[in-house]
């Protein structure tokens, strides 16, 4: 198999609007295109039906795809991640500087999950957060070198 085109990964979402400011304006996306998707894909995805979706582009390559069902109501807050757990732990994003992201996370709306904020792993500083509505979002910063393959930081 070959992939085609980068990968992308979507999130759903409760409040469409600042979930995309905080991935455009904290985290540097860029949104790509918007779309009403038909209850007749977002049914048999296991969306819930019509579905409104906001491609993000990662500035590194890939896409966040954000997800606001119309026909069904997102359940409330959920509880970040726990030690674990199955499923989607986190997003991972490689940063060249960490501190400046930091600086605006908590103005936006995200929470650290440590203390301290940032721990070293592999020679790179890592800091884990929750975005607005509870994703788990892991930064690493760059200026600690490449991560080995196979690995994420």
């Amino acid at each position: 198999m070959v992939m085609a085109l980068p990968f992308e990964v979507g999130v759903v979402v409760r409040d469409l609007e600042l979930m995309e400011r905080f991935y455009g304006d904290v985290i540097g996306c860029r949104v790509e295109r918007r779309s009403r998707v038909p209850e007749s894909v977002g049914g048999p995805a296991g969306l819930g039906g019509a579905l409104t979706v906001v491609w993000l582009r990662v500035p590194s390559g890939g896409c966040v795809k954000l997800i606001l069902p119309r026909s069904a109501p997102v359940p409330g807050p959920v509880t970040p991640w726990s030690p674990g757990r199955a499923g989607l732990s986190y997003l991972t994003f490689h940063v060249d500087d960490l501190d400046p992201v930091v600086a605006a996370l908590s103005a936006a709306g995200a929470r650290p999950l440590s203390d301290p904020f940032a721990v070293r792993a592999g020679g790179r500083r890592i800091s884990f957060w929750a975005d607005p509505e509870g994703n788990v979002v892991e930064l690493v910063d760059g200026r600690g070198g490449r991560p080995e393959p196979g690995h994420s930081n």
